[in-house]
């Protein structure tokens, strides 16, 4: 890489980058990468927490992808180890802790999800899993990786302090994530790690442990966290998340469903366009501007063709007031349940809860007509019946008896 395609990289990371420790570091690291043709081992770490990799990773991940498109080398680490560490309270429903079993089933199409983005072709990408290390680690081990940290140094970290501070219960094997992490920089010897800026802490974690182990600390870059589509943090629990490989219609239709007021965060992240570029776009018309971001972001992930038909399904549902071209239909098997139950049976709902608050909202549609009462029992006759929810989820659920 030439110094000018170094100078090019760094300016295009500043743009993505929420901090960056240091800036100086990365300099000088990817000039001595021009100098030397060695390319840069650059870290991304993600725990196989949940089946989908959804568009909150897909920041981080670009990143990723810039560096490997600068002659870097990307080593993805797939956190199978760290995932089953949960937390214990429930309280945090993006970290629930996880059998063995469940890891692997949530992992195993996480290369497909995360190859749509970077290229993970053996010459091109170094994919690690944590267990490699930690599988084989002995309690005597993990006592000398704990010797490394301090809980002062780990009551630094937000969460912990914040608990503490209220008196609620901070779980020693919690404390050892950050050690963890940390710990696998070490593993892997990187020069950079990539992650959401909530991820700061552990990042630092690793320069620490690094140094200690008689390495050169990692340069630290955090990217800003990408909201969902209501707002609030991006979370398959709250459905307000965009699979990486789930169907382009229902993206489209989600990314369009975005506040005016949260895209111009989703078009710096996500698309390439330049600061000049984005704010003419930004100047028109807000739905033209949306239907030019969920274009870009489909056609990323999906192909030109997928983006194109999105538009016309869109179109269709939501211009013409007409159902899908492909309604999904689902099979049920038992007796007939309360309105709200099959709805979270027939996952068009994420939960009971969900399925109340969109009846009681007038969001659900049977046959054509408004219901309210998630008590109610509908009764599904051979033809089974068209449920919606909202505008974007729509299945014919039939009964099997059981």
């Amino acid at each position: 890489m030439s110094s000018a395609g170094s100078q090019s990289l760094f300016s295009a990371l500043q743009r993505l980058a929420s901090d960056l420790v240091t800036g100086e570091e990365l300099v000088q690291r990817l000039q001595a990468a021009t100098e030397s043709g060695n390319p840069l081992r650059v870290k991304y770490g993600i725990d196989p927490t949940f089946p989908e990799v959804h568009l909150g990773h897909a920041v981080p991940l670009r990143v990723l992808r810039l560096f490997q498109d600068h002659g870097h080398l990307p080593v993805l680490i797939l956190g199978d180890a760290t995932a089953r560490l949960g937390d214990p309270t429930g309280r945090n429903e993006q970290r629930p802790p996880l059998t063995t079993e469940e890891v692997e089933n949530n992992a195993a199409t996480y290369l497909d999800q995360i190859g749509r983005i970077v290229d993970l072709s053996s010459d091109r990408c170094e994919v690690r899993r944590n267990s490699e290390w930690f599988a084989g680690m002995d309690f005597f081990g993990a006592l000398q990786l704990a010797a490394q940290g301090t809980v002062a140094r780990l009551l630094e970290r937000d969460d912990f302090r914040q608990r503490m501070d209220q008196r609620q219960a901070v779980h020693l094997h919690e404390m050892m994530y950050p050690l963890m992490q940390g710990w696998d920089s070490v593993a892997v010897q990187a020069d950079v790690e990539i992650g959401g800026n909530d991820q700061l802490f552990n990042l630092h974690m690793g320069r620490l442990l690094q140094e200690r182990n008689s390495q050169t600390a990692q340069v630290c870059l955090t990217t800003p966290l990408l909201l969902g589509t209501d707002g609030s943090k991006m979370s398959k629990s709250l459905g307000n998340h965009v699979p990486l490989a789930g169907n382009p219609n229902d993206a489209f239709g989600k990314i369009m469903s975005l506040s005016d007021e949260a895209m111009p965060a989703w078009f710096a992240l996500l698309t390439p366009l330049s600061e000049s570029e984005l704010q003419d776009l930004l100047a028109g018309h807000p739905r033209d501007a949306k239907v030019g971001l969920a274009r870009s972001i489909v056609a990323w992930l999906h192909g030109d063709e997928a983006a194109a038909a999105a538009i016309l399904e869109f179109d269709q549902r939501f211009r013409e007031g007409g159902l899908p071209t492909d309604i999904p239909e689902l099979r049920l098997t038992g007796d007939s349940l309360p309105l709200a139950q099959l709805l979270k049976a027939a996952k068009l709902a994420n939960s009971t809860s969900d399925a109340r608050r969109l009846l009681e909202q007038g969001g659900v549609r049977v046959d054509g007509v408004v219901l309210k009462d998630p008590n109610a029992l509908v009764e599904i006759g051979e033809d089974g019946i068209l449920c919606q929810v909202g505008k974007r989820r729509v299945a014919r659920i039939f009964l099997d008896p059981a």
